[in-house]
């Protein structure tokens, strides 16, 4: 029939790396069922049993895998992508990112009418990571208020996908070896940006506004400050030597948390370590001075 929307063959797969966090994924999964298109499979990536509640996930309306192995965002995003076949499409989720009801049917329609975009990130309504954080309840509560309101059915294009909910079609991640670089241990800072970069040369990139949701930004369970203020110097300088960062970004991005962490760290945010990323901060620039800077050097910071 002219002008009907194509259908779109593949799995539609859900993605969620967890770590020490048992209430808040759960959460999160259950949440997907109140989804009017359901996914096809949910793939949970943790690193021990007391990661989750596998018994609460028995009721659910559609198929949840769990595999366990090495802890780290990219090794248990590997492990999932490990999972998919070539004409499956794969969403990210963060362990505490709260979908719009509409999301997934939305996502099936946009890559079937969408051929030549590879990712699609969505638009994030609300954002806790910025504050301390949202509860599921509160989470909740944002997005049935800031979902109600109009939004536009565009894509808009976007120089690499927002982590915290990003999908791709798996056909060229599989067809040519795109995986998530586990150079970038523990927290994996700017993960999302490498991978997505890759992904590029097979496809556009955008952010749609018809894929909105909410960030809890959930504190718990987090990187170190120490640890996280390394990798804000140690891997913008690594993706800019790869070639997927470019270098403006990159120094932009450095010169912004260094100065942020500087000049907080005297009255520091209840929620944020600013001196330990300060003196994170610090030690990768010493390093960087002396030739060694490497993503994982976080490895050894005490």
């Amino acid at each position: 029939m002219t002008g009907a929307t194509p259908a779109f063959q593949g799995r539609l797969v859900v993605g969620i790396a967890t770590m020490n966090r048992p209430g808040i994924v759960i959460d999160t999964v259950r949440a997907l069922a109140r989804q009017r298109c359901l996914p096809d499979l949910v793939i949970l990536s943790a690193t021990g049993p007391g990661d989750l509640d596998a018994s609460r996930l028995a009721d659910l309306p559609f198929a949840c895998e769990v595999i366990i192995g090495e802890a780290g965002l990219t090794f248990q995003r590997n492990r999932m992508i490990e999972r998919l076949r070539p004409e499956d499409i794969m969403l990210l989720l963060d362990d505490d990112f709260l979908l719009s009801p509409d999301y997934m049917g939305n996502l099936r329609r946009l890559f079937a009418t969408h051929p030549d975009h590879v990712v699609l990130t969505g638009t994030v309504l609300a954002d806790g990571i910025g504050g301390p954080g949202f509860d599921h309840a509160e989470g909740e509560r944002q997005l049935r208020a800031l979902g109600a309101r109009p939004r536009p059915d565009r894509l808009t294009q976007v120089y690499n996908g927002y982590g915290c909910n990003m999908a791709f079609r798996a056909g060229p991640a599989l067809e040519h070896g795109i995986r998530f670089d586990e150079a970038l241990p523990l927290y994996s800072w700017l993960e999302d940006v490498d991978f997505s970069r890759r992904l590029a040369a097979f496809g556009r990139i955008a952010r749609a506004g018809a894929l909105t949701g909410v960030h809890l930004g959930t504190k718990t369970a987090r990187s170190r400050g120490l640890t996280l203020g390394y990798s804000q110097i140690a891997n913008p300088v690594y993706l800019m030597s790869k070639g997927t960062m470019q270098a403006h970004r990159a120094l932009r991005m450095i010169l912004r948390n260094l100065a942020a962490n500087l000049l907080r760290s005297p009255r520091p945010e209840p929620w944020v370590d600013r001196r330990g990323r300060l003196r994170g901060n610090l030690l990768a620039l010493a390093d960087l001075l002396r030739g060694r800077l490497a993503p994982n050097r976080v490895l050894r910071l005490k």
